[in-house]
């Protein structure tokens, strides 16, 4: 079944993506950029090679049962904002086959490591190749958004993983924002990860999105970021900046898992969060979870921070640990609260550290800020 909202036509294939792309600026929904518009004949060599018939079979059927070779892919990498997902998103939209799928990269990798645990308990020798198979059995084109490594668990098996994706006719398209080789940098045990870096570059074709502009920043100069008080107006204003951030496709949760715990942003599209104040601040969660947070999304839509005092103490306490990691990831915060910085947190334990976080979130609220963040 194609996605709601995508209309297959069998006359489509007339329009390119770049006359598609040409198209939208005419009419004033993207603005024009040297470095998308080279980007686009790389998606339409893998958008008409996914597309083309599958080779016949020889006289006697031989190779009946076979995988076909799966399309070499594209790894699309390049600063915060420069419209890496929304090249994906034109592409997935157009790209004319079913078995299709699009997901956050962090949220597959869960998924993945969720499957191989069920597998496990089978007592199967290799459980990522029975997992490899249900995955190609669902979806011949995936296309990843933000490819980023940080978890040992992950880093030893997607070599492995994605060997048998290739094998399997699987076609991988992603964004992400660093080079395949600085992928799992500095990471423990990383040796063992390089042979991933080598297949992606063997089954991949390797392309950075090398724009000047940051449309994240741009979308976002001269707009609030922190509305008090958090009423009606400011949830109006939050859902505008997320329909102008996230796009209009479906938004799915993101949940991470951080040593065994589950942290849930219950929005998440294009690298972009929403979540409410209690969401992140009411559970009991560490600096691990805030800082896997930070490196999941470049954007965090933070709604409903209430004044605080002795009567949420330990929510202010994660409260203050979350804004220290967005602030040295330069993720990008737009939130709504009960009052400005310096007066969220006036009396009780604590309302003297707190003036750093208020320091910083007045500076997050510049439209500058962590404009320099590749």
């Amino acid at each position: 079944m194609h996605p709601p909202g995508i209309a297959l036509s069998p006359k489509r294939m007339s329009a390119t993506l770049a006359e598609i792309y040409e198209q939208r600026v005419r009419d004033g929904t993207l603005r024009p950029d040297p470095a998308q518009r080279a980007a686009l004949p790389l998606l339409q060599t893998v958008r008409e090679a996914l597309e083309a018939p599958p080779p016949k079979r020889g006289l006697f059927g031989l190779f009946a049962g076979k995988s076909p070779a799966a399309v070499r892919g594209l790894y699309l990498w390049g600063g915060v904002g420069r419209g890496k997902s929304m090249l994906m998103d034109l592409f997935m939209e157009q790209v004319d086959i079913p078995a299709k799928r699009r997901v956050h990269f962090h949220a597959f990798m869960q998924e993945i490591q969720a499957k191989l645990h069920e597998v496990r308990k089978t007592g199967v020798q290799d459980a990522i190749r029975p997992v490899a198979q249900a995955v190609s059995e669902q979806a011949r084109l995936l296309c990843f958004d933000e490819m980023q490594i940080t978890d040992i668990a992950d880093a030893m098996i997607v070599g492995r993983l994605f060997q048998y994706l290739f094998e399997l006719g699987v076609t991988v398209v992603t964004t992400s924002n660093r080079v395949p080789e600085d992928l799992y940098k500095n990471g423990l045990n990383r040796p063992l990860f390089l042979p991933f870096i080598a297949l992606i570059r063997g089954n991949m074709t390797v392309h950075e999105l090398a724009s000047d502009t940051d449309y994240r920043q741009h979308r976002l100069a001269g707009t609030q970021v922190y509305f008090c008080p958090a009423d009606a107006r400011a949830a109006g204003a939050l859902d505008a900046i997320w329909q102008e951030l996230a796009g209009t496709g479906p938004a799915a949760p993101l949940v991470l898992t951080v040593k065994g715990r589950e942290v849930t942003l219950p929005a998440a599209r294009n690298g972009v969060a929403r979540a409410s104040f209690w969401d992140l601040c009411a559970r009991p969660l560490g600096p691990a979870d805030y800082l896997a947070v930070a490196d999941a999304v470049r954007v965090l839509i933070l709604e409903g921070i209430p004044l605080l005092s002795a009567s949420n103490f330990n929510e202010a306490k994660r409260f203050v640990t979350l804004i220290d990691a967005l602030y040295e990831a330069k993720v990008r915060l737009i939130c709504s609260a009960a009052e400005i910085p310096e007066r969220l947190y006036v009396e009780g334990e604590g309302s003297f550290e707190f003036e750093r976080t208020a320091s910083r979130l007045r500076e997050m609220q510049d439209a500058r800020w962590g404009a320099a963040e590749a």
